[in-house]
């Protein structure tokens, strides 16, 4: 059984944890980022936060874990950001963005231009003899998670030769081709 909702919460210098009835925010030097919680008390004292369940019934228990992590991702967020890398593996497959506009050339006939929200930086990286590399960087955690999924499912990785949009670092199934 996991006891991370037992652990404490440090809370690094220049965040700062408002509870407010069941909403907590948390502001930090990169932003600011809400969350409802609910069936769970969470308590500030002395530069840490705790997360207490009520009883150990089974629903208690999954929220109490389930809130530690989602407040922990919050601080660390605000205080350091949160950063995603996705590698372009493809002939001719390229990335530039202008602003907050991706544009991804993935082998279709057309180009996508994927909006990207305001919350997210994205810097592209292009090195003569390596892949395109697109970098997301936020204090949201899902926010990244979230435009780093969208972004891989326009061309995902196939499982023959490998080409595709991966993170950096994953690996992947490969399968034998035909054999003669």
């Amino acid at each position: 059984m996991s006891r991370i909702g037992n652990n404490p919460i440090a809370i690094p210098e220049g965040v700062t944890i408002e509870i407010n009835d069941s909403i907590i925010s948390v502001k930090g030097k990169l932003g600011e980022l809400t969350q409802e919680f609910s069936d769970v008390a969470v308590k500030v004292e002395d530069g840490q936060a705790w997360v207490t369940r009520p009883s150990d019934s089974k629903d208690h228990k999954a929220k109490h874990g389930l809130y530690r992590s989602l407040i922990t991702n919050m601080v660390e967020g605000v205080s350091k950001g949160w950063t995603k890398e996705l590698e372009l593996v493809g002939v001719g497959y390229r990335a530039s963005n202008q602003g907050q506009k991706l544009d991804l050339a993935l082998g279709f006939s057309h180009n996508i231009v994927f909006d990207l929200a305001p919350e997210v930086q994205v810097e592209t990286i292009s090195e003569k003899g390596k892949n395109p590399i697109v970098k997301l960087t936020s204090h949201d955690k899902q926010l990244v998670g979230h435009i780093a999924a969208k972004i891989r499912s326009f061309r995902r990785p196939e499982p023959y030769k490998g080409k595709g949009i991966k993170f950096v670092g994953e690996i992947l199934r490969r399968k034998a081709g035909k054999s003669a």
